[in-house]
């Protein structure tokens, strides 16, 4: 098993040229630009890259407000051990006059740019993207800017932007980049653990009764994103050690055949990781695992010690009810 591990800014064990390669396929000459967001969480040397414009989301600790600018200004170890001694951080999305900015820059480079965008279900961030881009439409007609929403964020969100930034590496247009996201983004497996609901409660994402019941029982909830973009509780363990094992089966129940690659998050909690990837090398000693920290915007609603993992398997729509699978079809007015 290879382990790229990410700590803060250091690389340990590559080169940045070896980090360029993990997101590049067959060098072409590249027919669109991208633009993501900080709560990719991927390492910042990932994302790095001539033509990709990143986008920080805001946080407020201790009466400060910083951008999540992938612990650059204060480390996850900081971050962390102030939600450990108490603090209770807020998030808001990235600056209106900054995703404007983004967006005129794009049309004035007059090279047709995707912005790959965190989840609808659990911000108010794409509705705002969406809004500055109407609006800028309304100005330009054909100007050559698009927007995703991901439906999904963190962990799964890296994954898939750093196959993008590999298609796009290989040539995909604007267009052909919007229709392949739109359909990647229901093949991200990925399931994360928490060591408590709090936080979600705290911000919002989740009910009271579910955080009530999860502390009362002494669970550490399972967690992944509905088709909608949504959090959704998909279980619990009895302890770490064992919702640990489950995240490592779900690699196994639950990945591609043919996808050897895996990114494991984690606030702050990097022996809980590297135990997560022994549990995979028992399984395939040729599995590639990105190993980081959970950025500073979804560290704020979930709290120290969270643990996830992320890869390619099947499409999620089709573990879909019949009866939600009708209603998804009246939404979208087929």
């Amino acid at each position: 098993m290879t382990v790229f591990s990410y700590n803060n800014a250091p690389i340990r064990y590559l080169s940045k040229t070896q980090v360029r390669r993990l997101s590049k396929g067959d060098s072409m000459p590249a027919k669109c630009n991208l633009i993501i967001d900080s709560c990719c969480d991927l390492p910042l040397e990932l994302v790095q890259q001539d033509g990709v414009q990143l986008l920080d989301f805001n946080y407020i600790i201790d009466g400060k407000t910083y951008k999540d600018d992938f612990y650059q200004t204060i480390s996850a170890k900081e971050f962390y051990d102030k939600i450990r001694n108490g603090a209770m951080p807020s998030t808001s999305q990235v600056a209106p006059a900054e995703t404007e900015a983004a967006f005129r820059a794009a049309i004035e480079s007059e090279v047709p740019t995707v912005y790959l965008c965190f989840s609808s279900g659990i911000s108010s961030n794409y509705s705002t993207a969406y809004a500055i881009w109407s609006q800028l439409k309304a100005e330009v007609p054909d100007a050559p800017i698009f927007i995703v929403d991901l439906l999904i964020g963190s962990t799964p969100e890296g994954l898939l932007v750093l196959e993008a930034l590999r298609q796009r590496e290989r040539g995909l247009t604007a267009e052909e980049m919007v229709a392949w996201a739109e359909e990647a983004r229901f093949f991200v497996q990925t399931l994360f653990m928490v060591d408590d609901l709090d936080a979600l409660h705290r911000g919002g994402r989740i009910p009271a009764s579910v955080a009530f019941a999860g502390s009362k029982l002494d669970l550490k909830p399972l967690l992944n994103f509905d088709t909608n973009g949504k959090l959704s509780l998909a279980g619990a363990s009895h302890g770490r050690k064992k919702g640990l094992k489950q995240l490592a089966a779900f690699y196994e129940k639950a990945h591609a055949e043919n996808s050897k690659i895996a990114l494991i998050g984690h606030a702050d909690s990097e022996k809980d990781a590297n135990r997560v990837c022994e549990l995979l090398a028992k399984q395939d000693e040729s599995i590639t695992v990105i190993k980081h920290n959970i950025g500073a915007t979804i560290g704020s609603h979930v709290g120290a010690g969270m643990v996830s993992i992320s890869f390619w398997g099947s499409d999620r729509r089709e573990a879909l009810s019949v009866a939600d699978k009708i209603a998804r079809k009246v939404r979208k007015g087929e």
